[in-house]
């Protein structure tokens, strides 16, 4: 039997159905999507995603409602795949039925920004919680986790500083350091969260790292 690849062994330690107000992209079905085998695609991208030796690993907080949940790769929009700009990804056609493709600011920072550290090639991106939370009735909407819903996540974030023993693990933003924190799990850095006026601090607080830890360009 095939070994199974690390983004497998990912969703395998998430729940399947995850309840109310929860979503996980790799098992269930989104209203806009596209195409009959939208969750099967979605799991492909994501193991073409971790199909690499990083040099680098993001966590970040959640995944969003135009980014992970329709994509299946943490901060990756619909319109960055669509434009063939992600790595290890092909040019891909429309896959949800907005009628324009989903684009998330904070997945044009991250991917921008690793892009001109020349690391784009080689970080993989996940989150403290790998499931969307949205809030009641609206399912294309985003909220902050709530008090135990970081615990979802634990196992994978175990799973990953095993599996990348010795490589970085860079939290972005509060949630995911302390999601990491409380598996004992110490971040090589904690850089400020892209979204709500955040770019300049997350790309300085990169290129900084980038630079102390000798990767990249």
């Amino acid at each position: 039997m095939a070994k199974a690849s690390v983004a497998d062994r990912l969703v395998a330690l998430l729940p399947g159905k995850p309840g109310a107000g929860l979503f996980n992209p790799w098992t269930q079905s989104g209203v806009l999507d596209l195409e009959p085998d939208a969750v099967a695609k979605r799991m492909t991208r994501l193991r073409r995603h971790f199909d690499v030796r990083p040099r680098l690993v993001l966590i970040g907080e959640a995944a969003g409602y135009q980014g992970c949940r329709y994509s299946g790769i943490p901060f990756t929009s619909e319109r960055l795949l669509c434009a063939g700009s992600i790595p290890r990804m092909p040019r891909e056609e429309r896959f949800t039925s907005r009628p324009l493709p989903f684009s998330e600011p904070s997945a044009t920072i991250i991917w921008r920004t690793l892009a001109e550290l020349g690391l784009a090639e080689s970080t993989v991106l996940w989150n403290a919680l790998p499931l969307h939370p949205f809030p009641d009735g609206r399912e294309l909407g985003n909220r902050t986790p709530l008090g135990g819903e970081l615990d979802i996540g634990l196992p994978c974030l175990e799973f990953l500083s095993q599996q990348f023993s010795g490589i970085p693990l860079i939290a972005v933003g509060l949630q995911a350091e302390k999601a990491m924190r409380l598996l004992g799990v110490e971040p090589a850095v904690t850089v400020r969260h892209p979204a709500n006026g955040g770019a300049t601090k997350f790309a300085t607080a990169m290129k900084a790292f980038a630079q102390r830890a000798g990767v990249g360009a």
